[in-house]
């Protein structure tokens, strides 16, 4: 779906940015343009974000014998 209409942001784009690197909702800003126009999808934009940095941390982590 669409999370940005001004760039023309999807929360694919958003969750890839995640997954190649971008570990703050500024950093995916930078690489999507997402919430840098009028900002109404700013909102959205940083709770996918999160999300997706969420499921990220947790795959990377299930090898591991303890928590970090």
């Amino acid at each position: 779906m669409y999370v940005c209409l001004c760039k023309g942001v999807s929360d694919k784009e958003i969750r890839r940015s995640v997954e190649e690197g971008a570990r703050s909702w500024r950093e995916v800003q930078r690489e999507t343009g997402c919430g840098t126009q009028c900002g109404k999808c700013a909102c959205m934009g940083k709770g996918i974000t999160r999300e997706a940095i969420r499921e990220e941390m947790t795959m990377a982590n299930e090898g591991l014998a303890y928590a970090v």
